[in-house]
């Protein structure tokens, strides 16, 4: 049997092609991607996947999960979205992984790489927890130092999760101000 083994860039530059695949997937369909609440749970799912999957992009994953807790279940819109987001930041880790020498110079990410060796996994799971434009730094960093997959993964999906639940009960509690009339 031929084993294939791959150089730490060979794996850099394959997840980088991916995550710019899903970027430029989300950018050109951003304006259908709040309508991928329409196909339900695996629409949320689907959405987040992609979203978070597209490093430095910004891809409106959080109106997605605001309209959809409005009409779906909160509880169950937010772990699903929290669940593909989470897998979906696998695309900064692993860049991470194999581009540690390509992030070295950056200084967005030696302000998160010193919060990270001051704060450590409480980092990913704050940035996780919040809508902001760092998180994806965190998921590079935490690749590049060889953090633990399973620690990383644990981190981003409680951070994702009570950000993504909080998101579809503001959702709820707004269609309940604001009822729209068909």
């Amino acid at each position: 049997m031929l084993k294939l083994k791959l150089t730490k860039k060979a794996w850099a530059i394959i997840i980088l092609s991916v995550s710019v695949g899903f970027g430029i997937l989300a950018f050109v369909f951003r304006g259908k991607m709040v309508y991928l609440q329409n196909l339900g749970y695996l629409g949320i799912f689907v959405a987040n996947l992609i979203g978070s999957a597209s490093i430095f992009l910004p891809v409106p994953t959080l109106l997605t999960v605001i309209a959809a807790g409005a009409f779906l279940n909160p509880l169950l819109v937010g772990i699903l979205a929290a669940i593909g987001a989470t897998i979906g930041e696998l695309t900064g880790y692993y860049a991470g992984v194999g581009g540690e020498e390509f992030v070295k110079d950056n200084k967005n990410i030696q302000k998160v790489e010193r919060w990270m060796d001051k704060y450590g996994l409480w980092v990913v799971f704050v940035l996780a927890a919040i809508p902001n434009p760092f998180f994806d730094l965190a998921g590079i960093i935490s690749g590049a130092a060889g953090l633990s997959i399973k620690k990383y993964l644990i981190a981003v999906f409680f951070g994702k999760l009570i950000k993504f639940v909080v998101l579809a009960y503001l959702g709820r509690s707004l269609i309940a101000i604001f009822p729209f009339v068909p």
